[in-house]
């Protein structure tokens, strides 16, 4: 199986909304006409990059990135990384691995000194992620709004 990993593009809209169901399968689908708003704010983000691996010509990935500018550790920007999701019908056949792999290139290629991302409490997520090179160095705390 090939897969290619490049930046995500307009007309991938239908096909990341689709992984993005299997990632959150309790969220109601968005609306064409506010996918498309959020396409287009997404696209003018500077700094910001969808991610989608192609497998035999089907999206059957994405991670979303988005490289952040940090007035610490010399002024190198941080990556942090989100949405990370793989369609279930091409897991456990690299297409994550890939996913993580251009991340941490576009990372490298920005100058940030790290790559950052939260994980589900999922043993199969972390372990994929150790295998990525990442490493549990801190406890992550997030609140969600309602």
């Amino acid at each position: 199986m090939k897969i290619s990993v490049r930046a995500a593009a307009e007309a991938d809209m239908s096909a990341l909304l689709a992984l993005y169901g299997e990632l959150n399968p309790d969220d109601a689908p968005l609306p064409q006409a506010s996918a498309d708003a959020i396409w287009a704010a997404i696209s003018r983000q500077q700094g910001r990059t969808i991610l989608v691996a192609d497998a035999d010509d089907t999206v059957a990935g994405t991670a979303d990135c988005l490289v952040m500018p940090n007035l610490t550790r010399g002024g190198r920007a941080i990556l942090s990384v989100e949405n990370v999701v793989v369609a279930r019908a091409f897991q456990r056949r690299g297409v994550g691995r890939r996913l993580m792999e251009a991340a941490v290139r576009l990372g490298q290629s920005a100058g940030c000194y790290k790559v950052q991302l939260l994980a589900a409490d999922d043993e199969y997520v972390h372990t994929f992620y150790k295998a990525c090179g990442f490493a549990a160095l801190a406890e992550g705390f997030c609140r969600y709004l309602p």
